[in-house]
């Protein structure tokens, strides 16, 4: 366990943003935030990265006695905010004296930084040139100079085009290597790609905390669509690998497959018994099906 958040709560004149909120984050674990606007996502984030105090409850980091824990996080707010008169590099010089870095440290920190987040060929461009997913970028690095033990991302891919968001889910799925990255998001395909958990907020409360195949487990969603040429009738039923099945005719079924269990084993399965596969789904929409469960409890 590196973080305790304990019974969080937060509120804006009339509106309860933050209630009760309790979880653990693991060290080492990447965990995906979600819920629809208004959920709490952001407060909670922000009550997390110390730019918010919370009403009530209390965060605790594993081994950490000091109250003020901000040398310990890096945090990429949804939409970060430059010196558009300063270039890339000097950002980072800037933000490094903030974060305390050491003088000696810092020159090959930047440079560091700046190759890991592909921008040291525009490190001495002005950044109000910069394109949005530079900024991005930019902020990435800020957030990570510094090798904090949890980084904290506020939906760091919802204004980003495809192969922007596609660059930087591959940024955070490198830095999983290194430290524990807790993310918000709205987008239930870029958490899972690349998250180990997600938790759920609705109305700022815990609706729910786990694993995706444990949240597809748990509203019976059977995520695997595949049909063939002949009927299948029988051999599902003698498939150990299989957890679930429900069949829609003779020839198309729907399964769920244990977490242990790849889905080219089950594929496998079906051709070793001399099965014509004529198609084969990983049905995304059942995932979406437990998110709406959830949220609608």
């Amino acid at each position: 366990m590196l973080v305790n958040i304990d019974n969080l709560s937060k509120q804006f004149k009339e509106k309860r943003a933050v209630s009760n909120l309790s979880f653990t984050i693991r060290e080492g674990s990447c965990i995906a935030l979600l819920g629809p606007n208004g959920a709490g996502k952001t407060t909670t984030l922000q009550m997390l990265a110390r730019l918010l105090t919370p009403d009530s409850g209390a965060i605790q980091f594993k081994g950490y006695a000091e109250k003020d824990y901000r040398p310990l996080i890096g945090f990429l707010p949804q939409h970060p905010s430059f010196f558009n008169w300063m270039t890339g590099k000097e950002f980072l010089f800037f933000a490094g004296k903030l974060s305390s870095i050491p003088k000696k440290q810092l020159q090959a920190r930047v440079q560091e930084t700046l190759r890991f987040v592909s921008l040291e060929e525009a490190m001495n461009k002005k950044i109000g040139g910069f394109s949005g997913g530079m900024k991005q970028r930019l902020g990435l690095a800020q957030a990570l100079l510094h090798k904090p033990k949890l980084l904290i991302l506020d939906e760091p891919v919802s204004a980003l085009d495809p192969k922007g968001r596609r660059d930087f889910l591959h940024l955070i799925e490198e830095l999983k290597q290194d430290m524990t990255v807790l993310f918000s998001t709205h987008i239930l395909h870029d958490a899972e790609q690349i998250c180990d958990e997600v938790l759920i907020l609705q109305d700022g409360c815990l609706k729910w905390k786990g694993s995706l195949p444990a949240l597809r487990k748990e509203f019976d969603l059977l995520p695997i669509k595949v049909q063939t040429e002949e009927p299948m009738n029988g051999i599902i039923e003698q498939l150990e690998i299989i957890e679930d099945y429900e069949y829609i005719d003779a020839k198309t079924v729907k399964v769920r497959l244990p977490e242990y269990v790849h889905h080219n084993e089950f594929l496998q399965a079906l051709i070793n018994r001399n099965l014509s596969v004529t198609h084969f789904e990983i049905m995304q929409d059942s995932l979406e099906d437990a998110y709406m469960k959830v949220v609608r409890q």
